[in-house]
């Protein structure tokens, strides 16, 4: 059996109320005057939020949005920014436009703004560090951003990530086209979970069914988690993966396996729609 100890509550004393009273008069005091003084210094007052997977042009719109400008306005800044992105990037900051919360103000300018998050990216993704694994993968560092935007896109969870990076590594590994849906998607400008014969079919760098090997640029803007299953991916034989159910996405190197997999899918699909 425990014991339970009980202490009378001790009052304040007139004096104290007192003192206490003015003490959060002056807290409001003082609140009233940072408020002030934030507001007239220009001081951050509003923030603009970039998830994790965004397109560049998702981005620009945001910011248009944000900063209360004409829509195009940070799209024709963006090429002019003289933005610190690799050679490889010719400019576009797509994949390097980093997820994050940013503090915006009445003197932000979109160029500005974008800097920061290539610049935010740059730090958060580590050059060297990126640079040591792309060698090792005989990769460029640009390519592992490219990856990164493709697992970020693919993988339903943060725990898969790191198997759809090591599908991609080894199709690179073996000659195989990437066939990812979401580098259609991307040329095609829409995000969807299904993906018709004759849209695999379209004329474009990005099309991974018709052309093999890493589309020309990233897909969109991948967070930490992303990078970093790009960089250090398991081990593993896996080809092929299908999210069957949400939460049931399965990986196997079996061709005949996938086949099934995706005939359990589609039958997903189907029942879905019938029952919406």
């Amino acid at each position: 059996m425990s014991e339970t100890s009980y202490r009378r509550r001790a009052g304040l004393s007139r004096r104290g109320r007192l003192l206490l009273l003015l003490a959060l008069a002056l807290l409001v005091v003082n609140a009233v005057v940072l408020f002030l003084l934030l507001r007239e210094t220009g001081a951050p007052a509003r923030t603009l939020v970039v998830p994790e997977g965004w397109r560049a042009s998702q981005v620009y719109a945001a910011v248009d949005k944000g900063l209360d400008l004409p829509p195009g306005t940070t799209k024709a800044a963006a090429a002019k920014a003289h933005l610190k992105l690799p050679a490889e990037a010719k400019g576009n900051p797509e994949g390097y436009l980093y997820p994050a919360t940013y503090p915006i103000a009445d003197d932000t300018t979109p160029g500005g703004l974008l800097a920061y998050m290539v610049e935010t990216a740059n730090k958060q993704f580590g050059q060297d560090r990126t640079a040591v694994h792309a060698r090792h993968g005989r990769l460029t560092a640009y390519q592992m951003v490219t990856i990164a935007g493709i697992v970020q896109a693919e993988a339903e969870t943060p725990a898969d990530m790191g198997k759809v990076a090591r599908v991609i590594r080894n199709r690179l590994a073996s000659g195989m086209p990437l066939q990812m849906d979401s580098t259609l998607n991307y040329a095609l400008n829409r995000s969807t979970l299904t993906t018709t014969a004759a849209e695999t079919r379209t004329d474009s760098p990005y099309n991974t069914y018709q052309h093999k090997g890493l589309p020309p640029t990233p897909i969109g803007n991948p967070g930490r988690q992303a990078m970093s299953a790009a960089l250090n991916p398991p081990p593993g034989n896996w080809l092929y993966f299908v999210t069957v159910a949400p939460g049931d996405t399965r990986f196997t190197d079996s061709y005949a396996q996938q086949e099934l997999n995706v005939a359990e899918f589609n039958e997903n699909q189907q029942k879905a729609a019938k029952a919406g």
